[in-house]
């Protein structure tokens, strides 16, 4: 990391910018800094000696997010310029790319995409400062009236601040909830690629050392994205005014159930599946990125093959890894506890075909206090009875290298929210998992939030690793995402995060949460069902194991 870091000791007493301590043939290199061990904008103005450290995109998430929001505020920028009248609408990402589409049903067409193309190089070239501004929020309804921007005015009505931040350059006023970069010069490389009914635009990725990736269809995933897109619209929950709204004109039961409901859907069309194939199917396999659910899912999923004279038994891979003492360091010292190398691959597989042979095995019951199994218990399949495993390897083939691929059948389990915070902010789903284990780790692990940010890069690190790869060997998607859950996580998460003292490095992270969450309304938690997948994260679920 230290080659993709610059530290200087500023001694100066005369306000000054950082940016402006960079010489100038290193000028876009860095993408943002942390002075005195706080994340800032490069923009940040400092008058009195401090420990100042800057950062390039490679290997850097946070920095990552950053060019990330710069880029989508030039795109913004030009979409103003050439199509003002057309309003497009920012996606989640899809195969780690934006996806921008108009929000009307109409196709961008293809010399739209190439004219945008030219005016965002040109911007780019042009080296337009951002801004940042800080205004009333009555002015800020004056510009984003004046903008166009009226998506915007329906958020600012959950800010109880008087004043609110802006970013400006030239006469083009946006924000997109995040740091940005100072100039528009900054942006040294991104790529359009058309996509009916719009386009995607690649971006250096801190995962790939700071290049774009190369592009990789991803069907399965996109569908379930456009499905978890239809179901917003259809219901009228593609916004987070439009949630409040919803929570405002009907009851909170009414809510709660309505989205609980879409789960129960997506299990009895994944019920069908299953019960198609049965006499093939003798392992049914479920990975996810952490945070997604797993756990409950397995238990749900297991009820719902049960109503149908289905009787499968689960194991959870987590009970397959090694003793602690076992585990070796990588080259930099560091563990990847998230390694298939940290798990009994061989002594798995071995029961596996033991349980298929129908005979009686002890599988491990794993204590991570103690870093062992110390437990067992007896398990013995009847005759044509799937087994369910669930861990973050559940896809992996070498994990279940035993069992013919015929007679798998492998389940991808995220939340796919297609919830904007407006037309040019999508959810993050990453954040929504972050918000969900923090909430977690702290119900049932005792950790602090500052504990879970801490440990979330490696995290992220192990899911591109091992995670991603195989999520198009799926036969199944599964969106875990609750339409109502921000609504009633902000409760458990607003206070674990205002517990981050501003001296913490992961301050701004904690506040970025905080401003965010903060835009949602309140919804009852009494009314969640004991069997809901939030259960996992807020506790007094009905599974023994959650």
């Amino acid at each position: 990391m230290l080659e993709n870091c610059k530290i200087i000791n500023y001694q100066g007493t005369k306000e000054t910018s950082i940016e402006d301590l960079i010489p100038e043939n290193e000028k876009f290199q860095y993408v943002r800094c942390e002075v005195n061990d706080r994340l800032r904008e490069l923009s940040y103005k400092i008058k009195e000696p401090a420990k100042i450290e800057l950062f390039k995109l490679a290997g850097d998430v946070e920095g990552m997010l950053i060019y990330k929001n710069t880029l989508m505020f030039v795109l913004a920028m030009a979409l103003h310029n050439l199509f003002p009248s057309t309003k497009m609408l920012f996606s989640n990402d899809v195969s780690r790319s934006i996806y921008i589409r108009p929000v009307e049903n109409e196709d961008f067409p293809l010399k739209n995409i190439r004219a945008l193309e030219t005016e965002v190089n040109r911007l780019i070239k042009s080296d337009i400062k951002i801004e940042k501004k800080l205004i009333s929020k009555e002015k800020a309804i004056e510009i984003y009236k004046k903008e166009g921007l009226l998506d915007k005015l329906g958020i600012l009505s959950y800010r109880n601040e008087d004043m609110v931040h802006l970013y400006q350059a030239d006469n083009y006023y946006d924000y997109f909830y995040g740091y940005m970069l100072p100039s528009t010069g900054y942006l040294t490389s991104f790529n359009i690629i058309p996509r009916i009914p719009g386009f995607l635009v690649q971006y250096p990725r801190s995962e790939e050392n700071g290049k774009i990736p190369p592009f990789v269809a991803e069907p399965i995933y996109e569908k379930t994205l456009e499905e978890a897109r239809d179901f917003s619209t259809k219901v009228g929950l593609s916004t987070i005014f439009a949630l409040n709204n919803f929570a405002k004109k009907y009851s909170d039961n009414d809510f709660i159930q309505m989205s609980e409901s879409n789960h129960n859907n997506q299990l009895a069309a994944l019920g069908d599946l299953i019960a198609n194939s049965k006499s093939e199917i003798k392992l049914i396999c479920i990975a996810g990125p952490s945070s997604s659910g797993k756990t409950t899912f397995a238990n749900r999923l297991r009820l719902e093959l049960i109503s149908r004279g289905i009787f499968p038994i689960r194991i959870s891979l987590d009970d397959y890894y090694k003793d602690k003492k076992e585990i070796k360091p990588d080259a930099n010292g560091k563990y990847d506890y998230e390694s298939l190398d940290c798990l009994r691959v061989d002594y798995f597989n071995n029961q596996l075909l033991d349980l298929l042979s129908l005979q009686e095995v002890d599988v491990p019951i794993y204590d991570f206090n103690v870093g062992k199994a110390t437990k067992t218990r007896k398990l013995k399949l009847s005759k044509h009875q799937p087994i369910i495993i669930e861990g973050i390897h559940a896809l992996t083939e070498e994990m279940t290298i035993s069992i013919s691929k015929q007679n798998k059948f492998k389940i991808f389990i995220a939340p796919q929210a297609q919830v904007n915070i407006d037309d040019h902010s999508p959810i993050s789903l990453t954040d929504l998992r972050l918000i969900r284990r923090i909430v977690r780790d702290a119900q049932f692990r005792n950790s602090k939030a500052e504990e879970t940010i801490q440990m979330w890069p490696s995290v992220r690190q192990g899911e591109f690793t091992w995670i991603y790869k195989n999520q198009q060997q799926a036969d199944f998607v599964f969106n875990s995402f609750l339409p109502y859950e921000l609504l009633i996580l902000k409760k458990y998460a607003l206070p674990l995060l205002s517990e981050i003292d501003k001296k913490s490095p992961y301050y701004v992270i904690a506040r970025r949460l905080i401003l965010f969450l903060k835009y949602f309304s309140d919804v009852n938690e009494d009314l969640v069902p004991n069997c809901s997948l939030l259960r996992e994260f807020i506790g007094k679920s009905c599974f023994k194991d959650v």
